[in-house]
């Protein structure tokens, strides 16, 4: 038997088979457009995603239905989107995604009177990522899909819901909808009586590893499935990815470095307080049993660097171009080798935590005529770490206290920039051989559901470690002064804006 582990994200699905230790053994991969039907909307066509999700899930099954047929899937999905089906499973609107942010207006009146009160049920602060105000939105603008929807059913669910027929999602992905009692693990009452939302139109809530439901017997037969093919629930992308990658330990942490940075640690109890309510620091269930979880992120970390491919580094991306070569792996080395004194705040725009910044701006300072090329290119790998390393001070002074990240994503093929990362966060950073950690972690999870793996000690033996990256002491003290500086910049910068302006986000 063979386990399959799903990762449904923003602009793609991937599907990844592993045998029982861990070894790959097939994978497909489709991408799915991301619409922009007007400005702050960002939506998927949940047709298309669960069209790309079969069609990957037939392709890796059959690679070994013949000699290891597939016997157990796990889903892992991006969090917060949902889309409202009927009784039949049919999607009656489009699906909003994460970054969608239209109900940016609303969230400004919930905050100053519900922020507090939400935070202690939810563990997670209001943003207009969050699913229950897309609802709200939802609600107040298409009254004909609020009514007419039997469920509002997140990628998880919807994709379980297509393969067996049962509505459940697991309670890491409904706690990312901000209406989840993260204490008592369970819908909240009191939040959907105030929003006027009816419990049994939302999927029932199960543990991660939990066993969803049967695959239907001619979707077994039709994707090359094992008869009697069982789907498990997964969870959120980022603590599956965590399991995924051996993060598996109170302490350690996953450090997802790709279009969004993302670190997400693992701990034993639930930890909350006025500090991380103010850092817009969630916390939620993890995908382990009886452990908790955050996320911190920077929304711009890989959009930035994508800005300085088209925009700063055209020289460099031509010639790696020409040479066959990934543009960002020279544009990393063409940075400077050495701490630069040039500083960036890479606020290109809607930030992550701990700012919650819809309105973010870039800021380079610290500009001379002697400045190089090299040192400008080395303060944006630097300022996008600096980012990450406030959000580890904050999170190190409540609790979750890091001993060390383990890293996926494409940004972790660069030594020079897993260098200077370990160098800046003062945490040592080790990298994994298999690159599809999410899908590992899911798979993890169904074989966990059929009771053939342990959670824990599959993420140890299956998560294989690459290299590992120290941070050098001569480097991370001249860090350490920087960061201070780039806090500095920040905060005088929020508060000219508040100045000319009137306002901050």
């Amino acid at each position: 038997m063979s386990l399959m582990g799903l990762d449904i994200g923003t602009t793609g699905v991937k599907a990844v088979v592993f045998d029982v230790k861990g070894n790959m053994l097939a994978g497909a991969y489709r991408e799915y457009p991301l619409l922009f039907p007007f400005p702050g909307a960002s939506e998927l066509d949940p047709e298309e995603v669960i069209e790309a999700a079969s069609e990957v899930i037939g392709e890796a099954a059959s690679t070994v239905k013949g000699a290891d047929p597939v016997t157990a899937i796990g889903i892992a999905s991006q969090g917060e989107a949902f889309t409202p089906v009927d009784s039949g499973g049919r999607a009656l609107a489009n699906a909003m995604t994460s970054s969608d942010s239209r109900a940016a207006t609303l969230v400004r009146d919930w905050r100053e009177e519900y922020g507090v009160w939400l935070y202690e049920i939810t563990g997670h602060t209001p943003y207009p990522m969050y699913s229950l105000f897309k609802l709200l939105w939802l609600k107040e603008n298409r009254a004909d899909v609020w009514k007419d929807a039997w469920k509002f059913l997140f990628f998880e669910d919807l994709l379980a819901f297509t393969l067996t027929g049962a509505a459940v999602t697991d309670y890491t992905v409904a706690a990312r909808s901000m209406m989840f009692d993260v204490r008592n693990r369970r819908w909240s009452s009191e939040i959907l009586e105030l929003i006027g939302l009816e419990r049994e139109r939302l999927p029932d809530a199960v543990p991660s590893g939990t066993i969803i439901g049967t695959v239907r017997h001619k979707l077994c037969r039709d994707l090359g499935l094992a008869s009697g093919a069982v789907v498990v629930a997964g969870g959120h992308d980022q603590p599956v990815g965590a399991l995924g990658c051996g993060a598996a330990a109170s302490g350690s942490g996953s450090y997802a470095v790709g279009t969004v940075e993302c670190i997400c640690p693992k701990v034993d109890r639930l930890i909350q307080s006025s500090e991380l309510m103010d850092a817009n620091l969630a916390t939620y269930p993890h995908v382990l049993p009886d452990s908790y979880t955050t996320v911190a992120f920077n929304t711009m970390g890989g959009n930035v660097l994508r800005w300085v491919r088209d925009n700063l580094a055209i020289e460099e991306t031509a010639e790696a171009r020409r040479a066959g070569e990934d543009p960002y792996d020279r544009i990393i080395s063409s940075a400077s080798s050495e701490p630069g004194s040039v500083i960036l705040l890479p606020h290109f725009g809607p930030t992550g935590t701990p700012h919650f910044e819809s309105k973010g701006t870039g800021v380079l300072f610290g500009l001379k005529l002697s400045t190089t090329r090299a040192e400008v290119l080395r303060a944006f790998l630097e300022g996008i770490t600096y980012e990450m390393k406030w959000n580890l001070s904050i999170l190190s002074d409540v609790g979750f206290k890091l001993s060390d990240l383990r890293v996926i994503g494409g940004g972790a093929k660069s030594k020079t920039w897993m260098r200077i990362k370990a160098d800046i966060l003062g945490v040592p950073l080790t990298t994994m051989r298999v690159a599809e950690a999410t899908c590992m972690g899911a798979a993890i999870l169904a074989g966990s559901g059929l009771g053939i793996v342990s959670s824990r000690d599959a993420s140890e033996e299956w998560a294989m470690p690459a290299e590992t990256y120290q941070p050098r002491k001569e480097h991370s003290s001249i860090y350490e002064d920087r960061f201070a500086v780039y806090k500095e910049i920040y905060n005088s910068l929020c508060k000219a804006r508040s100045m000319h302006y009137g306002f901050r986000n």
